[in-house]
């Protein structure tokens, strides 16, 4: 939000493209020069260029006068504030108060024990180290690195001597880009995932680390991992932040729509939980990943496609998104574990994520939606990115228009 201090305008240079969608919000290129006139949010600045005026993504912009390779901009993986936010033990309660993730962790290693006997393994990230100490217990692996950036670890190692596993868990302090090992591990299990299953980006630290510590036919937990996507329907979530503005207390707010709309529907709703019965269509994977292949260039920009038959009728507000992802079996014949975020599964604290479009859609059971989704990766802020959605509506019914298309963009920011 807007510092009282700050005076305006403010010199921004962009870093990267953008698009507007709407009247409001404001197109520029990488490299132009803009100025930031107030920042009513976070995420969204009011700035002008060549005399038009609109909303622009804080996340797209740095102070006048720095480029990509100024050495004296803040680091762009923003590693203070990720790993300080890790450091403390708000998001580990939240994570270990999340049985549907936890035991999805735990029957893995519990369905594989006889083959994880005398493996070496590493858990890459492993906060308080809750997997490692499932491995030592339930498992008779011959040596868990548990490796854990945040401060964190100090309290990891009193965890693994509480409970008597010192001898098989090592915990290492540091970046996994930065560590170091007496040798190559048989397993890299990790809990990597983030909202809209890559947001944060510590997927790339897993990668590196398998390209560097995991020996040729090593297993990777999770082996594979996909992102859904449902169009739905969000008619409480609408009510709230769009009719609430027709008339309050018998007066009418309606000029105030506009604004609310850029406020809460231009970037994505974290912590979602649909309602299976908002599902217009059956859900499909739109971004599959293999972990053993995917490669860190890859992250940049992941494209997916879809075609959506409508089995209901109802009002089509955007669409939601969660993942899934599969941890193969090591035992001859075994069956995959897979933990599933979405809303037919018990929730988790990643719970689903809302996109919402700029205006509702009635939409008929027939009908058809088809579109794609990118994930473009921040390339300077290197742990956010933005999901852009392009779709057309097909309708079944002979007497309705052919088709009504729809395209936005939303920036996923810390």
């Amino acid at each position: 939000m807007q510092s009282e201090d700050e005076e305006f305008p403010i010199e921004v240079i962009a870093l990267s493209d953008f698009t507007g969608n709407g009247s409001d919000q404001l197109a520029f290129a990488n490299g132009d020069r803009l100025l930031v006139h107030a920042k009513p949010s976070s995420d969204w600045w009011w700035a002008e260029l060549s005399g038009v005026i609109g909303y622009i993504p804080a996340s797209h912009v740095c102070p006048g006068g720095a480029t990509e390779e100024d050495t004296s901009m803040p680091d762009p993986w923003q590693d203070e504030e990720y790993f300080d936010s890790y450091g403390t033990l708000k998001l580990h309660l939240e994570m270990l108060a999340d049985r549907s993730r936890t035991e999805a962790y735990r029957q893995v290693i519990i369905s594989n024990s006889a083959s994880l006997k005398d493996k070496v393994m590493m858990d890459l990230g492993c906060g308080t180290g809750i997997i490692s100490l499932f491995c030592a217990q339930l498992a008779q692996p011959s040596m868990v690195y548990a490796v854990e950036a945040s401060s964190m670890a100090e309290y990891t190692k009193k965890l693994v001597k509480q409970n008597n596993c010192e001898e098989v868990v090592s915990v290492l302090q540091g970046r996994a880009e930065e560590i170091e090992l007496p040798g190559q591990v048989d397993v890299l299990v990790s809990e990597w995932m983030g909202n809209c299953l890559l947001f944060e980006f510590m997927v790339e630290s897993v990668l590196l680390a398998r390209d560097r510590w995991l020996k040729e036919g090593g297993v990777m937990w999770p082996s594979s991992a996909a992102l859904t996507l449902v169009p739905c329907q969000a008619d409480s979530y609408f009510s709230e932040k769009m009719h609430f503005w027709e008339r309050p207390y018998g007066l009418d707010f309606t000029p105030l729509q506009s604004l609310a709309q850029q406020e809460f529907f231009t970037k994505p709703k974290f912590s979602y939980l649909i309602d299976p019965t908002d599902c217009l269509s059956t859900p499909c994977d739109v971004i599959q990943l293999d972990m053993y292949t995917l490669q860190v260039k890859d992250l940049e920009e992941m494209h997916g496609h879809f075609q959506f038959w409508i089995d209901r009728s109802g009002t089509f507000h955007g669409f939601t998104a969660w993942f899934n992802v599969d941890f193969k079996s090591m035992e001859p014949g075994g069956t995959a574990v897979q933990l599933d975020t979405g809303p037919h599964s018990e929730p988790t604290h990643w719970k689903q994520t809302l996109f919402m479009s700029d205006r509702p859609v009635s939409v008929h059971e027939g009908d058809s939606i088809s579109g794609s989704i990118v994930l473009h990766r921040n390339p300077v802020w290197r742990r956010h990115m933005t999901v852009s959605l392009h779709w057309n509506i097909n309708s079944s019914s002979k007497d309705a228009s052919s088709c009504q298309a729809g395209t936005k963009s939303f920036p996923m920011w810390r």
